[in-house]
Order: C-alpha cells, then structure tokens, then sequence
C-alpha cells in the first residue's frame, strides 16, 4: 500500500477540515496549517522547505528547522525530511545528515542525480529515504526520468520488495505506478481544489492508488540523455 501526504497550505479552514483522516505535509517554508492537520490527520510529513527555497534562490535557516520539527515530532505519527541541498554535492548533501539532530525521526533524500551507490550507502543506516527528482531528472516521470528510476530500484530492490521505506517527493502522480513506493506527497489539492473541485474526492481518488510491493527487476538500456 501506498500512503498519500496532501500538501497545505489548504484554505479556506472549511475545506481542510473536509480531509479529516487524512495524511498531510507541512513544508517549513509554510507552516501554517502544521496544528490543525495533527488534530484532524492521520499522519504527518513535515518537509525542510529546500525545494521552495531553492525556487527562489533563498537560504534556509536549518536551526530553525530543527527546533520547529523537533515540537512535531515527539507525535510518533510523524516524521521529517532531513535537510538537503537540491543541486548540491554529495558531500554537501552527507554533511547535513550529520548535522541532523533528531535520529530516525528524519529522513535523508537521495537525488536523483547523485550516484546510485549514495543511495544504496543511505539504505544501509536508515529505515526511510525520500527520493528527490533533479538535475537532468527533476521532471517526473519523463523518459529520462523512469530511466534513471529503474535503475536505482534494479540496484536497490533486485527481484524483490524495498529494503527500506521509500518516499518520492512530489510523487503523487506515480502513485499506482510499478515503483514499490511506500508514500508520495503532493499539492494537488492545495493548487487545484478552488476550480470547481471538491477537495475529499480529489483525495479519495489519490488514495486508491497504490504501489506493489515488491520491484522486478527491468533491462536496463542506453539511452540518449
């Protein structure tokens, strides 16, 4: 199965109270509904904000981030993304984990233009890695992009299920595809539920869409990149 985080800020209030026994995630860079959707959610995902920052060219204050989600996290339904350096080096990206304060509670992102044996080191310490689209594979799920995907999952899952939890970042429209994906997020509803939509069936919708659980293993070709 696969477990969906509806991205907020979600408004009016009326409207994210219609989503009560959901999942959410909660950006950094916008913490607004962070309270109420540990009142009404299942679960919660609480994101570093790199990628909006990112966006605009602006730093991230990282203490800020560990202090705000070391509150949220002491509920056991919720968890963090570690912070991460979107188009920054490994070592860059390595650094950060070890700066990371909060143990397991957190996970560390594997770009999708670092090296395949960065995120096979990951699997090995932690018990959750998100998975960032970037570089030359920030769009999601394009040609190169699925190339690049069943690579890491041939080197990571084999002919089996994943070793760890894995969570795609801005993955909601892979949900029910053939990657054994535990979770994805997205904020489709947030963007899009003012047009006339109604924001508990575009969720129920999201919802039914699950992953397998386990990867088969797929020829892996030269292609032009």
């Amino acid at each position: 199965m696969t477990i969906h985080y509806h991205g907020t800020p979600i408004s009016p209030r009326s409207v994210i109270e219609t989503l009560s026994g959901r999942f959410f995630c909660v950006s950094h860079a916008h913490p607004g509904d962070v309270k109420i959707v540990h009142q009404i959610g299942q679960g919660v995902m609480l994101d570093n904000g790199a990628f909006s920052a990112w966006r605009v060219g602006k730093p991230v204050n990282w203490k800020k981030y560990y202090d705000w989600s070391a509150t949220w996290i002491e509920y056991q339904t919720t968890w963090a993304v570690i912070p991460d350096v979107i188009d920054g080096s490994e070592e860059n990206n390595d650094a950060l984990i070890l700066q990371w304060p909060h143990g397991v509670r957190g996970a560390p992102v594997w770009h999708m233009h670092e090296s395949i044996s960065r995120l096979l080191r990951l699997a090995e310490k932690w018990p959750r890695i998100c998975i960032g689209s970037s570089g030359k594979y920030s769009t999601v799920g394009d040609d190169k992009w699925h190339w690049q995907m069943e690579r890491a999952m041939n080197a990571l899952c084999g002919n089996g299920p994943a070793p760890v939890w894995i969570h795609l970042l801005r993955g909601m429209n892979l949900s029910g595809s053939k990657y054994p994906f535990a979770s994805v997020d997205s904020t489709d509803i947030a963007r899009n539920h003012n047009r006339g939509k109604d924001a508990s069936k575009m969720a129920a919708r999201w919802d039914s869409f699950q992953c397998p659980a386990r990867w088969h293993v797929t020829p892996e070709q030269d292609v032009m990149l």
